[in-house]
């Protein structure tokens, strides 16, 4: 009889202590959301003559414009990742805050563009600088020429001076591309 009781009540505290347990002590999920960038901006510089601005916003995928860029100039290039709130777009400080978790990279498509990471760009604390701020040196461009930016998240590596030190388009391995765009630039 002992024997039953005793089992009796170690039923009885099982299920009392499995039916007081709520959702609340279940194990949280991993959440880190990340606002979907919806529009790019990017703009451009002339360094020989300040009121040649070109700014071209592309959202969803879709350039508003297209870049006018003369052989031998050489442009500050500044780009802006923005996210949709309601029915307009802000400037997501998110990449710049995480900035260890992102890269940029560049590849022209029928043009010579010499692309340098600007002094003033975001430096990861690997070394290498994010893409945000960049020089576009300009040899030479044809009709069908394109520039295509990616966002890179999470890369395993980066390679600022990919190609070279001195055309410093980028390269990564791994990750996921938040961002592709194409912008016409000839």
């Amino acid at each position: 009889m002992k024997k039953i009781f005793n089992l009796t009540l170690v039923l009885f505290a099982a299920l009392l202590v499995f039916s007081c347990r709520n959702d609340d002590d279940a194990i949280p999920e991993d959440v880190h959301e990340h606002d979907e960038i919806g529009k790019v901006v990017l703009k451009l510089t002339n360094k020989a003559d300040v009121t040649d601005i070109q700014t071209v916003n592309v959202i969803s995928g879709v350039a508003d414009g297209h870049l006018h860029l003369h052989a031998g100039d050489t442009y500050l290039a500044e780009l802006d990742f923005q996210i949709k709130h309601d029915d307009h777009y802000h400037s997501s400080d998110e990449i710049e805050e995480e900035k260890d978790h992102h890269f940029i990279t560049f590849n022209p498509a029928n043009a010579d563009i010499v692309v340098l990471r600007a002094s003033n760009d975001i430096v990861r604390t690997d070394g290498q600088k994010l893409g945000l701020r960049t020089e576009w040196t300009i040899n030479s461009t044809q009709s069908t020429g394109k520039m295509n930016i990616k966002l890179i998240h999470g890369p395993a590596t980066v390679n600022q001076n990919y190609p070279s030190a001195t055309n410093q388009l980028g390269q990564t391995t791994g990750g996921e591309t938040d961002v592709d765009i194409t912008v016409d630039a000839h």
